[in-house]
């Protein structure tokens, strides 16, 4: 069983359909894309609407775009099947005010290189389909060499099927606490399971600063434990807390301290924080801790 077997099973015109593996070579945006696909189909979508020169103008002559992300060496996971449903031209210059541009930006992309020779560019409009969304995350399939070439067009290539998988391959395993480490901009789109794994946790956390190294000390017992405190950073940008606000969160990394067991008392864990912030040296105006 080949991709072009699963097109045409579903009257998807294999002819009229460019498939994309999409690996991008911004490493936080790579790290977040599959993110992004589970949690912000939205975002993920303008991701995929505007495209370099050679693959614009064969979009603009398809109707289906099969998507997929890197999965290892020469494997592409599913993402979603969409119907090119028309598309705007915008200034080259205002392609960082297109909706949800600013956000990507966030994350790393880069957008059109400086010697794109455009002065305008395709934003495409997609409409996702039905067409296999219940393997969304979980179908592989086999990518053709070189692999270098990210986007095919699905009739002239085999792409054989790899797997399919129980469970989506989106929402990767989270990394041991002692290596947990995430951006601001990252906050806002873990996956499912990450933010399940950490409203379970208490414990000290620390955010630092990356534009002068300067840092916070703080603790997590509350309402759904460490992921509702970031959560509120996601939200707020200074969780309440006045050294903070004066900072840009962007700059901002969140790790792990210490965990604490579920029964430790509210003013255990105080304790506990207090002795972070005087081995770490986090109090003003060494660090950002104002108490």
């Amino acid at each position: 069983m080949n991709l072009t077997y699963l097109l045409t099973a579903e009257a998807i015109d294999p002819e009229q359909t460019i498939v994309l593996r999409h690996r991008p070579k911004e490493p936080a945006l790579a790290k977040v894309l599959p993110w992004l696909a589970e949690e912000r189909p939205d975002l993920f979508e303008v991701f995929q609407s505007a495209q370099g020169q050679q693959l614009e103008k064969a979009m603009s002559k398809a109707r289906y775009i099969a998507s997929f992300v890197a999965h290892g060496p020469g494997r592409a996971l599913f993402v979603g099947m969409y119907e090119l449903t028309g598309s705007t031209s915008i200034p080259m210059q205002t392609f960082w005010d297109w909706p949800g541009n600013a956000e990507l930006r966030a994350f790393g992309m880069q957008g059109p290189s400086e010697d794109d020779p455009r002065t305008e560019i395709l934003m495409f409009q997609q409409q996702h389909l039905d067409s296999y969304a219940h393997w969304k995350g979980k179908l592989i399939i086999d990518w053709p060499p070189p692999e270098r070439s990210w986007w095919r067009r699905a009739h002239q290539n085999e792409m054989p099927v790899h797997a399919i998988l129980e469970d989506s391959a989106l929402e990767r395993g989270m990394p041991h606490w002692t290596e947990l480490v995430l951006s601001w901009d990252e906050l806002n789109v873990l996956p499912r399971r990450w933010r399940e794994t950490l409203s379970q946790w208490r414990g000290i956390y620390f955010i630092r600063d990356r534009s002068d190294g300067k840092a916070y000390v703080g603790s997590a017992a509350g309402a759904d434990n460490l992921f509702g405190r970031w959560k509120n950073y996601a939200e707020t940008g200074h969780g309440g807390n006045k050294l903070l606000r004066k900072r840009d969160p962007q700059n901002f990394v969140f790790s792990v301290l210490q965990r604490t067991s579920p029964d430790m008392t509210i003013e255990e864990i105080v304790q506990l924080e207090a002795g972070w912030k005087v081995r770490l040296g986090t109090h003003a105006l060494d660090g950002l801790n104002d108490n």
